[in-house]
């Protein structure tokens, strides 16, 4: 019985001694597999971002305000007949593309009928006025030579001289009396309608459009084409409200001729004074001239609206917020606040930049204040070379 029970507790403390190996054994492999996977952590190499820069020298910029337009002839006549007849007469066959000088006829109507009744219109107001003069010679001696001497400069073959000055009130009554001004003014009339048979060209210029031929029966209110002067054009430019203050009348203004080598200078000749409603925009018209312009012709313009002083343009990829840029110090990427003066489409002209600043001349994607970098040293030297080239 003993024995069993020492048995016993043999085998219990000889298990109690294997368990603690076991948990010992456990804890000394556990630290040992732990130690072994604390592997040192690889040292991360920061990257250093090559960066182009320019030395900031503010200088005064010019403001350009790019826009584009349309040529049309600053002198046009567009022709529309008051009268009616057939067609009769022209310089030069009534053709598109055919130059008159000045002075020459445009248009002639046949007027021989209305010429006929202004005639005899004419001779019926010269014996109106020697009806009157047997009057004059017994009532109004004083008046009677200045008459006499009207009465015989009548001829109907010219323009109906004007009435002579009358001084007296009695003669003025006399004269009115008999109808005589009024027979007078209905003359005048019918020889300005007498004169609108016949279109003059006022200027020399090329017939843009002829809608009719010689032969033709033509009728009040009938357009008969288009005549335009050539040798000066106006190009209508649409600039934006807040840019209207600053453009005046005389200014120089660059055109071109889009996917050509064509260049011309224009002067602004007029600035509307009404804003668009619709594109809040201002009209501005440039005169320009050249032997090669054409009505139609679509330019393209460089408003100079004013000078910057003080100021430097750079793209506007490189504006941040609207109001910062990235500049390089101590080989550090820093933000400083700028004021930007005017926006173009690509460019934008800032003030705020100390001379001297090195300015980022590329955007640096990912760029962040504080970032570490490395200027370009090709982009300095170019920097140094241009600016030397400018004060040379």
């Amino acid at each position: 019985m003993e024995t069993n029970i020492h048995l016993q507790l043999m085998r219990n403390i000889t298990l109690t001694i294997i368990g603690v190996v076991l948990v010992v054994g456990a804890i000394f492999g556990a630290k040992y597999i732990i130690d072994n996977n604390n592997k040192p952590k690889p040292k991360i190499e920061k990257v250093v971002k090559t960066v182009f820069v320019e030395t900031v020298e503010n200088d005064t910029v010019a403001i350009i305000i790019p826009t584009n337009g349309t040529l049309i002839a600053k002198n046009r006549l567009e022709l529309y007949a008051d009268n009616q007849g057939i067609f009769q007469y022209s310089a030069h066959d009534f053709k598109s593309g055919q130059e008159y000088k000045k002075g020459q006829s445009l248009i002639r109507l046949d007027a021989a009928e209305y010429y006929a009744s202004v005639q005899a219109s004419k001779s019926d107001f010269r014996n109106l006025v020697t009806s009157i003069m047997p009057d004059l010679r017994l009532d109004y001696p004083d008046a009677f030579p200045v008459w006499e001497r009207y009465l015989n400069s009548l001829d109907p073959s010219k323009t109906l001289p004007a009435l002579p000055e009358i001084t007296s009130e009695k003669v003025n009554y006399f004269i009115t009396g008999r109808g005589l001004q009024a027979a007078y003014y209905n003359i005048k009339n019918l020889e300005q309608r007498l004169g609108k048979y016949s279109i003059t060209a006022p200027f020399t210029g090329v017939l843009t459009e002829a809608l009719v031929t010689k032969g033709t029966l033509i009728r009040p209110g009938q357009k008969l084409g288009e005549f335009i002067d050539t040798s000066v054009f106006e190009v209508e430019l649409a600039i934006g409200k807040v840019y209207s203050d600053l453009l005046k009348v005389g200014e120089d203004v660059k055109l071109s001729v889009p996917d050509s080598d064509e260049m011309y200078v224009g002067t602004v000749s007029r600035v509307n004074g009404r804003i668009d409603q619709a594109t809040q925009t201002i009209k501005v018209f440039v005169e320009v001239k050249g032997e090669n312009l054409k009505e139609g012709m679509y330019l393209e313009a460089q408003l100079e609206a004013r000078e910057q002083p003080n100021a430097i343009e750079i793209s506007r990829k490189l504006l941040v917020n609207e109001n910062q840029v990235y500049i390089v110090k101590d080989s550090i990427l820093d933000l400083i606040e700028v004021n930007p003066v005017y926006f173009a489409p690509d460019k934008v002209v800032v003030q705020g930049v100390p001379n001297g600043t090195k300015l980022l001349s590329k955007s640096v994607p990912g760029a962040y204040s504080g970032m570490l970098v490395k200027i370009d040293k090709e982009s300095t030297e170019e920097t140094t070379e241009n600016n030397s080239n400018e004060e040379l």
